[in-house]
């Protein structure tokens, strides 16, 4: 963290790298076989995204509810060998699957599969099948939290003890928008937040960040803002990026994975990182 002044929303001009736009994407491992996620992966990374994303469940979210189905980690380390150039994690994890030092452990290897690639996207979890059909306590969204908040120290100082050590600082991205909660745990561990906010959301969501920033001493600018692109136009995502969003993330499911749109939205973002480069010039 820096001893820099919190700001009440990032900037909207791009002043390093740091700040550069980038595009993820979410491969869901569902109604397809490992073949066709596979080669998605290939042809994904072969088009110049930035990042790919699975999710962690274990059934599918839409269509045939018992379709085919691939399990989140297991899958990144696969793409982890398979992949150079591409960062990968998941969109997200779910911290109640798996005991914290063991998702350290997980996240630190395949931070070493990958040449230093790895991002540990994580969140409290929701999807009530996956704790009931593989024997997890559901709880409640308050106890989730509360366990999501106690167990990411755990997984801090576990990268810390590991031998050997991750090869970076393995970035933390958190999903969810809860003001009380989840916005003060991003403040305090989150490298990226990710949130599925409509401009005008997002705005007051930001605004609730950079409170819970000041609070616990933490600059908003470290902080990456994240979005999901889904069926939003041209206009929306640029009102997302100048309100400071740099990370879209685009959704694709089996069993085609449509990479149609991905194209546009790749054009998009380097149309909006040259012309912020050639502002930065100027300046």
């Amino acid at each position: 963290m820096t001893s820099s002044t919190p700001s009440s929303t990032p900037s909207s001009t791009p002043s390093s790298t740091a700040d550069r736009v980038r595009i993820g994407v979410q491969i869901a491992p569902q109604h397809a076989l490992y073949p066709k996620i596979r080669v998605t992966v290939a042809e994904v990374e072969a088009l110049g995204t930035d990042i790919a994303f699975d999710w962690d469940h274990f059934f599918p979210l839409s269509g045939e509810k018992n379709g085919l189905h691939f399990e989140s980690w297991t899958l990144l380390a696969a793409w982890a060998e398979q992949t150079t150039t591409i960062e990968l994690g998941a969109l997200v994890n779910c911290n109640g699957y798996r005991n914290p030092d063991l998702q350290a452990d997980m996240a630190r290897t395949i931070d070493h599969i990958s040449g230093g690639r790895f991002i540990f996207g994580t969140g409290s979890g929701w999807f009530e099948r996956d704790y009931d059909e593989y024997g997890f306590e559901f709880g409640t969204a308050g106890t989730r939290l509360d366990a999501l908040e106690a167990d990411l120290p755990r997984i801090e100082a576990r990268w810390a003890k590991l031998n050997p050590p991750p090869l970076r600082d393995i970035p933390v991205l958190i999903g969810g928008g809860g003001e009380k909660k989840t916005l003060r745990i991003v403040a305090r561990h989150a490298d990226i937040w990710h949130s599925f906010s409509t401009p005008a959301v997002l705005e007051h969501k930001l605004g609730v960040l950079s409170k819970w920033c000041d609070t616990v001493g933490r600059d908003l600018s470290e902080i990456e803002i994240s979005t999901e692109l889904r069926a939003r136009t041209v206009t929306e995502a640029d009102e997302l990026y100048d309100l400071g969003a740099r990370l879209f993330t685009l959704g694709l499911s089996g069993p085609h994975y449509d990479l149609a749109s991905l194209t546009d939205w790749l054009a998009w973002r380097d149309t909006k990182n040259a012309l912020e480069t050639g502002c930065t010039r100027d300046a």
